[in-house]
Formats: structure tokens, C-alpha cells, sequence
């Protein structure tokens, strides 16, 4: 075996670092640097120097130190073990370091990324003289009551199995399966390695037509996002960002969540760890954590581990594909991963450019974002990677360039408001600044599984919302009053959307997760409501009585007064709006009568 290749530092910038000496190192190679071994990655190679950009904190480094090459890319282990887990951005185990050496990593920590001495029940299925190939299963282990661990042939590795073990338990380390392929022996246990920048392979793409499910209704109905597709939740501070992703997390219809905090203050990361290890799994009525991985890269984390954190996320989150799960990755926030590109960049003295950061920012985004998808695997099964990344522009700008390439990049675009959030409206969605491509899409999926006119429902609810925004211009000019009996009723109808459909509470038991039927029936009491008083209008019913009655009211309060298994209520409630409108109507044509008489 070859000598591993060492450098000598000879320059420390922040977390670039640099190195002479007579070495061999590759891009995008692994290195360790210093005394104490800190982990870092090549990003520059040039003829007399190589720059690299270490994952820890380089106080107390020194020039002359050593670089040792360990003669791989930045790779993480994937196997039984990672659900329920914490690590931090390099794949690093937050929970079991804060065992055996307090609440802070110690630099240089080479604690192994998964538990090596635990065994695990594994069920074996591959037999000697069977042939496999990448992506083949030939072990199962139930790594939690929600998740069964499927044991795979890494990618690239085909061949016979010659020797395969009874089931029973193992360690990770430990071979399960030996293969062959012509005169190369492969020792498989239950854990592969991958490198995070490189996309895991799959057969063939498949078509965005189902949705990810998540029981909030302003984005289901009105903004979907479709599994294996992108969506950027984009709002300043104190718009609701971090609590949409954890009411997407929590009750999305996606097998498995990878939550990663990049660069999130370190409360809001705190109380992502306490708060989920308590959620109950509402599929299961078992602990959410039993399919969740959390990445915490907090803000005060060494900066270019935060860059790492995103590739490491959606690299557990493909091999959880590769299985045949959807996967949900919650980045939060990709605003701070972009800051982290724009202070090694600054640290390089690259030439910056719009507002400080990289030229090469778009294409690091399509580089993430584009490794969502929906897809066939080798192994025959399908499966899917939803990215839904939050973005936080400073003062709330979406003109910011993290922003503006991020649209570039998604298909779904969920534009939280500052005024809606402080008046206490959530999720605080702006209905006429957000978009989704995925509606046309998705459209046989709600025709069979909600009801055959329930775009025509949501496009009608959009009208509404789009002439309501017109009219309120209108109102702060000249007030209210001057408007037409049919515009007061546009807006009176507007408000009944606002506050009874799109307005959610996340911590009422009814009203926190509303299945898609429900939607579809909230949608259609709202607009029989609105056809039956269109017709009170010509007869001269002002808005004023029709609100005196509480049919608007009553109409609100439906969120919490019908309960997800009661959707023959609602036939009930579109029985009192027609004798409300019906009495309205008889009272209305009686006084014509007596005045016409």
C-alpha cells in the first residue's frame, strides 16, 4: 500500500488553510490537518499550493503542521443506526459525543459516525450462488418499529454470492454477505460508504403526479408539492419558517424526515432536539423520531461544516430512497448554507458577485435542489426525495440573490408575509405571492382521490383571493362604503376563506392536520355559501344582514367544530346555509311584494 501523501501548512486564513510540499492530493479529497487530525477537503489544487477548507475550528493550528491525505472524497457511512439519530454536518454522532466528552466536540473527534458494537437482528435473504447486482437486497434488519432497514449491494458491485450467514445478530462490522465478481472478492456488511457531493444512482426518473400530503390546508389545496419534487419556503424573521417545517415534518405523508438546521441560531436547533424526540408519529401512534434523522449545524458550528451539512442530509436521504421510501429533506436554513459559500469564498479572495456572494452560488443550488426527484431504483422498487428548503432574506427581500436563484431552481414557492404573521395568521402564506407548478401535475391525483372538480374548486377559491387583493387597493383609497353590494360581498367572502380555510392551528388537535377529503369539502361549503348569497344580491339583501345572521361565523368555525371522521357534518352545515339564504330570500321578496302592492 502507497504511503499516504502529507503536505505542510503553511498558511491559516479562518478555515482555509493552506499547503506546500511535495504531495499528490486530489480535488474534493479528504485530508486530515494538524496535530489533532481536523477533518478537512480539498477545494483548490494549483502548482505550488493546495487550499484546504477544514471542518472544525482552526484555533491553535500552526504553520508547519502536517496534511495527511486519507485518499478518499468527504464520505459519510450509511447502514442501521442513522434513524432517530443526531449528527452534526460531517455525519458526526452529536448524542454519543456528548456522552464521552461533554456538551462540546472536542477537535479532531474520530468517534465512529454509526454504533459498531451494537448487533443487530438481521434477517438474511441472499443464498450462496444467487447473482445480484447494485441496489439488491440481501438483508433486512428492523431498525425501528417505523422503519425496516434494507441491507443493499452498494452501487457498482455485482456478481455471485458465494457465502452468505444464517440470520441472527451482527454487528455493522461484521461480513453478512461475500460476492464475486470474476477474480474480485466483495465482503459485504451491513454498512456502505458514499461521498456526499455525488448524487447516488438510479434506473430512470419518474413522473411528479403524487402528492406529498402534508394536512396543512393552504398548501395542499391551494400551493401542492408533489413527492420527489422542490419547494423554498422563503420569509424574514418571525414569519413561521422553522414551525411550517416542523408541521410539514410532523405530518407529511413522507416515510422518513432528514431534518437539517443549517446555521440556525442555536435556540431554535435546541428546541428542534427537545421537541421532536416528544412528537408521536401520528401514522404509528409511535415516537417521530423512530423516522426522523436531525443534522444540527448551529450557527456558532464551524462555518464550512455547515456547507457540508446539505450534501450530507440528501445523501441519507437517497439511500433511504434507494430502499423504495419517500423521504422528506427539511433544510433550514439554505440562506445560511449560502453565507457559508460567501465567507470561504471571501477567505479565498475570489471576486464576489451580487451583494458579496460566489458566482458559482446558482449552480452549487441546482446542484442540491436537483437531487430531488422520483425515481425507479435498480432494485425494482421506487422512491422519492422531496427537498423543502427555508429561506431567510434579510428584512424580508425577496429580490436578495439566494432568493431569486432559489426560484430558479424550484417549483413550488411559498411566500410567507410579515403583516400575516404578526396578525397572528398561520401558516403566513401569502396566496397571491406564492406559486405552484405542480397543479397540473397533480390534477388526476385529486380527480381520484378527493373528487372529479376540485381543481375547478381551487381555481375558483384563487379568484376569489386575487379580486379580493384588487378591492382592498380600492378600499384604502376611498373606503368600503362606496363599493357595490356584490364587491362587499367578494371580500366578506374572502375574509370566510381566509379565516376558515387558510388560517390553521397548529395546536388544535382538529385543526392541526385536515386530510385532503376535508379540504375538499371545507372548499365546497365556502363556495355554495357564496352561489346561494350571489343570488340575494340583485334582490337587494344588503352584506350587512347576511353577516348579522353568523352564516359567515358559523362557516369559520367549521375547522373546529367537524372533525376529520365526521364529513357528513357538512352536509348538515350546507342544509342551515340554505335555509339561511332561503329565509333571506322569502323575507326580501315578501317586503317587494307589500311594496309593490
Amino acid at each position: 500500500m502507497a504511503e499516504p501523501s502529507q503536505g505542510t501548512i503553511y498558511g491559516i486564513n479562518g478555515p482555509v488553510i493552506k499547503v506546500h510540499g511535495q504531495h499528490a492530493f486530489k480535488m474534493r479529497e479528504m485530508v486530515l490537518v494538524g496535530e489533532e487530525g481536523l477533518i478537512g477537503e480539498v477545494i483548490r489544487v494549483l502548482d505550488k499550493e493546495t487550499i484546504i477548507q477544514v471542518y472544525e475550528n482552526t484555533t491553535g493550528l500552526k504553520p508547519r503542521g502536517p496534511v495527511v491525505s486519507t485518499g478518499k472524497p468527504l464520505t459519510i457511512k450509511l447502514g442501521p443506526g442513522i434513524i432517530g439519530s443526531i449528527f452534526d454536518g460531517i455525519e458526526r454522532p452529536l448524542t454519543r459525543i456528548a456522552e464521552n466528552t461533554g456538551a462540546f466536540i472536542r477537535r479532531g473527534s474520530t468517534m465512529d459516525n454509526l454504533d459498531r458494537d451494537r448487533l443487530w437482528n438481521v434477517k438474511v435473504l441472499a443464498k450462496a450462488g444467487d447473482m445480484v447486482k447494485s441496489g439488491a437486497v440481501v438483508a433486512e434488519v428492523q431498525e425501528t418499529e417505523s422503519v425496516l432497514h434494507k441491507v443493499m449491494v452498494p452501487p457498482g458491485i455485482q456478481g455471485e454470492v458465494v457465502e452468505a450467514v444464517v440470520s441472527g445478530q451482527y454487528n455493522i462490522s461484521q461480513t453478512i454477505v461475500t460476492v464475486k465478481e470474476g477474480k474480485e472478492i466483495y465482503n459485504l456488511t451491513l454498512v456502505q460508504e458514499w461521498p456526499v457531493r455525488e448524487a447516488r444512482p438510479y434506473r430512470k426518473r419518474l413522473p411528479l403526479n403524487i402528492p406529498l400530503v402534508t394536512g396543512q390546508r393552504v398548501i395542499d389545496t391551494m400551493f401542492p408539492i408533489a413527492k420527489g419534487g422542490t419547494a423554498a419556503i422563503t420569509g424574514g424573521f418571525g414569519t413561521g419558517k422553522t414551525l411550517t417545517q416542523h408541521q410539514l415534518a410532523k405530518w407529511s405523508n413522507a416515510d422518513i424526515i432528514v431534518y437539517v438546521g443549517c446555521g440556525e441560531r442555536g435556540n431554535e436547533i435546541t428546541e428542534v432536539l427537545e421537541e421532536f424526540p416528544k412528537l408521536i408519529d401520528p401514522r404509528s401512534g409511535r415516537p417521530l423520531m423512530e423516522r426522523t434523522v436531525l443534522i444540527a449545524n448551529t450557527s456558532n458550528m464551524p462555518v464550512a461544516a455547515r456547507e457540508a451539512s446539505v450534501y450530507t442530509g440528501i445523501t441519507l436521504a437517497e439511500y433511504f430512497r434507494d430502499m423504495g421510501y419517500d423521504v422528506a429533506v427539511m433544510a433550514d436554513s439554505t440562506s445560511r448554507w449560502a453565507e457559508a459559500l460567501r465567507e470561504i469564498s471571501g477567505r479565498l479572495e475570489e471576486m464576489p458577485a451580487e451583494e458579496g456572494f460566489p458566482a458559482y452560488l446558482p449552480s452549487r443550488l441546482s446542484e442540491f435542489y436537483e437531487r430531488a426527484g422520483r425515481v425507479e431504483n435498480y432494485n425494482e422498487t421506487s422512491g422519492s426525495v422531496s427537498i423543502i428548503g427555508a429561506v431567510s432574506p434579510q428584512g424580508g427581500d425577496f429580490s436578495e440573490p439566494v432568493t431569486q436563484n432559489t426560484k430558479r431552481f424550484i417549483r413550488c414557492f411559498w411566500a410567507l408575509d410579515k403583516a400575516l404573521a404578526y396578525g397572528r395568521h398561520y401558516p403566513a402564506i401569502n396566496w397571491t405571492n406564492s406559486y405552484s407548478e405542480y397543479t397540473e401535475d397533480l390534477t388526476e391525483w385529486y380527480k381520484e382521490n378527493a373528487s372529479g372538480d376540485f381543481m375547478e374548486k381551487r381555481t375558483r377559491l384563487s379568484g376569489i383571493l386575487q379580486e379580493e387583493a384588487k378591492l382592498l387597493d380600492i378600499v384604502k383609497l376611498i373606503g368600503s362604503d362606496v363599493l357595490p353590494e356584490e364587491q362587499k360581498l367578494i371580500i366578506e367572502i374572502a375574509k370566510v376563506l381566509r379565516q376558515g380555510f387558510l388560517q390553521q392551528n397548529a395546536y388544535n388537535k382538529l385543526d392541526t392536520y385536515v386530510p385532503i377529503k376535508k379540504q375538499y369539502l371545507m372548499m365546497d361549503s365556502i363556495l355554495k355559501l357564496y352561489d346561494r348569497l350571489l343570488k340575494l344580491v340583485p334582490l337587494g339583501v344588503p352584506v350587512s344582514v347576511i353577516s348579522r345572521t353568523g352564516v359567515f361565523d358559523e362557516v369559520i368555525r367549521v375547522k373546529y367544530t367537524i372533525s376529520n371522521e365526521e364529513p357528513e357534518a357538512f352536509e348538515e352545515l350546507n342544509q342551515r346555509i340554505a335555509k339561511v339564504t332561503d329565509e333571506l330570500e322569502a323575507d326580501y321578496r315578501s317586503s317587494e311584494r307589500k311594496a309593490d302592492a
